[in-house]
């Protein structure tokens, strides 16, 4: 009888071994995890008040360089709360900082041992976590998406499968502003936290895509079919939808280089010509 258990749990294992490194479920479980913490962001966003225009309070810089790979906004929350003031984060998660770059803001001015309680909330090695960060999760995504049309692969298919994945995600981005803003226990905003611009995270998605899938028909139909799908979404600011017709316009002029076959460009246009004339109901 143990025999047969130990049989049976080794069949399950062998078989949750292969299954979870199957493309797909891999691909699911980035989607998943970025939509979840994109959603949650949305939902904290909703019935905030506005935050105070910070254009001269104190601006306080790095002192080493290196990748914000983490940012801890309850331990921001505290030092505001600690030290009777509210601060802005300037940079982002994620991004490479040089040494004397602008960290973040202050309404009030801070102490030497203030500033240094602050900066132990910016952490230069943790690795990412996708839950934590949701631009991680397009990040790996394209990376996925590229990386199956590479010569020694050639997958449309799974390029096609990420750019799904994208589509819904970028679907949800929409919703949310270009920043992130957190409230004390009496409802007042006390940080701010700056995320990567929609412009910036839509363009480096595509144009990933661009450089290495330009060539490739399905793939720039699908991509055309992303930013058509999100032109019909409401989105939080109209200013995004001027993005997606500037990035719409960005893969027709890449196809008219690769794409020698005439017909084929026909059909991209005409596709493109569906989206310009969403874009003119927003515009």
């Amino acid at each position: 009888m143990s025999a047969f258990v130990a049989l049976a749990a080794f069949v399950y294992f062998i078989y949750s071994i292969s299954s979870s490194t199957q493309i797909n479920n891999i691909l699911e479980n980035i989607y998943n995890k970025a939509a979840i913490r994109l959603e949650n962001l949305i939902e904290q966003e909703k019935n905030q008040k506005k935050f105070p225009d910070t254009s001269n309070w104190h601006v306080y810089q790095t002192e080493q360089s290196g990748t914000i790979q983490n940012i801890s906004v309850e331990g921001l929350k505290k030092c505001a709360k600690n030290f009777e003031t509210q601060l802005e984060v300037v940079i982002v998660k994620g991004q490479y900082i040089l040494k004397e770059t602008d960290m973040f803001i202050s309404k009030n001015e801070l102490e030497a041992s203030e500033i240094q309680e602050i900066l132990k909330n910016f952490n230069y090695s943790e690795s990412e976590l996708v839950s934590d960060n949701y631009a991680l999760g397009f990040k790996q995504i394209t990376e996925i998406g590229i990386k199956s049309m590479s010569p020694g692969i050639n997958d449309p298919g799974t390029a096609i499968n990420t750019i799904d994945y994208l589509t819904d995600l970028v679907r949800i981005r929409m919703q949310k502003e270009d920043h992130s803003i957190s409230s004390n226990d009496n409802n007042e905003p006390i940080l701010k936290m700056n995320v990567i611009a929609f412009e910036l995270l839509l363009h480096n998605v595509l144009a990933s895509y661009r450089n290495y899938c330009k060539h490739d028909l399905s793939v720039m139909q699908k991509l055309l079919q992303l930013l058509d799908l999100c032109l019909g979404r409401t989105a939080c600011h109209t200013e995004y939808y001027k993005v997606l017709y500037q990035q719409a316009e960005l893969l027709i002029d890449d196809a008219k280089e690769s794409i020698s076959n005439q017909h084929d460009l026909n059909l991209l246009q005409s596709q493109f010509k569906k989206i310009a004339s969403k874009f003119q109901e927003y515009s």
